[in-house]
């Protein structure tokens, strides 16, 4: 695996027209951390993963891997450097397993087919799927074309993973075993940042838990033993009539940690908030 880097983004603004989607978002992942990013549907969760590989050019703000700016590398050659798993698998349909992950070690890495096919090989071995090199898409389930996806992403040997909802469209029973992957890839050491509803993998997989409403990192910190959402007034989740699965789930799991939450930088409580253990 190659070596991993720190990953930090720095108020990053982002709008849309009239619609304001990230409102000063922070974000901090040490070398070989993982960060697991929940909230509220509509919150920018997603939005935020696409401007760090720039899918998506922030308005204003910064992205940086070990301390430098992307913003003005080749965005090609950046998304080597920063793989992504999508909600979808975005296979392509007419092509083998190998083929689909071959593809852009030729076009990109200008390997030969061997040393390709070599790769791919290795990289579905590590997901579990070596037998799988010459079926179609079409003969996968949901979890299978996903860790096919993830073996993809992997091949280009990126510095930094992520992951955005990648078990949502999944069957629960197949869940398990995307985020087996998910969770070996970090416990090896790549820096990764994970959009998830998936809270006992958050309380089990991360070193960061950050919180998201309204286009901002509301709260962030060490991994809690739970993931409640916070108490703060104005927040959506807040609202005891909220109905994001996300935060239900996070309710349905009971207490959180106060002292593990801090806000994130330059974000402070609201006056009267009664949301505990604020440093």
């Amino acid at each position: 695996m190659t070596e991993s880097v720190s990953l930090t983004v720095r108020d990053v603004h982002l709008s849309f027209g009239a619609n304001t989607v990230l409102r000063g978002a922070d974000l901090d992942v040490a070398r070989g951390g993982t960060a697991c990013v929940i909230g509220p549907s509509g919150s920018g969760k997603s939005t935020l993963l696409r401007t760090i590989n720039r899918l998506i050019e922030p308005d204003s703000g910064d992205v940086l891997l070990d301390g430098r700016s992307v913003l003005r590398d080749d965005p090609d050659a950046l998304r080597q450097r920063v793989g992504m798993v999508f909600q979808q698998f975005n296979l392509f349909p007419h092509m083998t397993v190998l083929r689909n992950i071959t593809l852009a070690l030729r076009k990109l890495k200008k390997l030969s087919e061997e040393e390709a096919v070599q790769v791919a090989r290795t990289q579905l071995d590590l997901v579990g799927l070596a037998a799988k090199a010459d079926s179609r898409p079409a003969h996968l389930s949901g979890g299978q074309q996903q860790r096919v996806a993830i073996a993809r992403a992997l091949a280009l040997q990126p510095q930094v993973m992520l992951f955005d909802e990648a078990t949502s469209a999944l069957d629960p029973e197949l869940v398990k075993g995307v985020l087996g992957v998910m969770a070996d890839l970090s416990a090896g050491g790549m820096t990764m940042v994970v959009v998830t509803h998936e809270m006992g993998f958050a309380r089990s997989v991360a070193d960061t838990v950050a919180f998201m409403d309204q286009g901002m990192v509301l709260e962030a910190g060490e991994r809690p033993r739970s993931s409640r959402p916070p108490n703060i007034p104005g927040c959506a989740a807040s609202s005891p009539r909220c109905s994001d699965p996300a935060v239900r789930s996070c309710r349905r799991s009971g207490g959180r940690s106060a002292r593990a939450w801090r806000p994130a930088p330059g974000r402070t409580p609201a006056p009267g908030s009664p949301t505990p253990g604020w440093p």
